[in-house]
């Protein structure tokens, strides 16, 4: 029997992008691009410094994971620019998540690699995604409601790199 997760694609095209499952082809700009202060600051679960072994760390202990859906961002299948993904705890809806190197923010490409996240996980049945963002981050939650989330609540992080600070929870339902 198939798990849910099962039913996620392992490559997406979009009219710009191509999300497919990182590898060790893309560790060396993954840590480039996530070495990176401005980065690492909106990030719960970023390191910094960002080396070429937390890069390997990533792709060969957490991408494989059950717990995990990780897909590299790719301008025009070809050049590396972040990571979009969900992650599967407790809460039966999936927490979105991306980064985008620096000198790719502000062009829609977060927006629309979450987009077609959000659009292959309705495809694969689930009911709901989930997501938040810092409270000050204006552009993450933006492309969030771009996305289909809305904004249900704050909270304070609790752990992690953001611990302390005001975070906007939101969520996607999708109709059925």
């Amino acid at each position: 029997m198939d798990s849910i997760k099962e039913r996620l694609p392992a490559s997406i095209k979009t009219d710009r992008l191509v999300l497919t499952t990182p590898t060790m082809a893309h560790a060396p700009d993954i840590a480039r691009l996530a070495n990176n202060r401005r980065v690492h600051e909106m990030m719960a679960r970023l390191p910094f410094p960002y080396t070429d072994a937390d890069a390997r760390f990533f792709i060969e202990h957490i991408v494989p994971t059950e717990a995990e859906h990780c897909l590299a961002v790719m301008l025009g299948g070809v050049d590396f620019m972040g990571i979009v993904g969900l992650s599967f705890g407790n809460d039966p809806a999936p927490e979105l998540g991306y980064w985008l190197g620096e000198n790719y923010w502000g062009r829609g490409y977060a927006t629309e690699a979450a987009a077609a996240l959000v659009a292959a996980a309705r495809n694969a049945g689930y009911k709901a995604l989930r997501s938040r963002a810092l409270l000050h981050n204006a552009r993450s939650r933006n492309v969030l409601r771009k996305a289909g989330f809305s904004e249900i609540g704050q909270a304070t992080e609790a752990i992690n790199n953001l611990a302390g600070q005001q975070m906007m929870l939101m969520r996607l339902e999708f109709d059925r």
